[in-house]
């Protein structure tokens, strides 16, 4: 039988567990700030874990995070003019209307005087 140290034990553990980091440590490293980070943890838009109610990441995590945010180049749009498939079409010219003249109303100050003069 063989008998453990609880020092040889423990190294072996924590060489098992994964580094978490902190959102300050992520926020750095993303170049944005710390309550964003949190932020989105929050609202369930980036993985996480929570021990003892903290945020904390791994490198998975994070792995994760910048998966989550990576742009592709999308497909190249064809104008127009060059596009087979699509007919061109001439824009349609709408006649100008004669637009109303606009009217201020009265102030209501002066409507106020006006009935209080009537009455007296």
């Amino acid at each position: 039988m063989t008998s453990h140290t609880s020092h040889s034990v423990t190294a072996v553990t924590l060489a098992q567990l994964p580094q978490l980091y902190r959102p300050s440590e992520i926020a750095e490293a993303l170049g944005v700030s710390e309550w964003w980070v949190k932020e989105q943890a929050r609202q369930g838009r980036i993985p996480f874990t929570k021990p003892a109610g903290s945020y904390r990441f791994t490198a998975e995590h994070f792995a994760e995070i910048v998966r989550l945010f990576e742009e592709r180049p999308g497909r190249v749009q064809v104008p127009a003019q060059m596009d087979p498939f699509t007919r061109a079409r001439t824009p349609r010219r709408i006649a100008p209307t004669a637009t109303p003249r606009l009217r201020a109303r009265r102030p209501r100050r002066g409507v106020r005087a006006e009935s209080e003069a009537a009455v007296a």
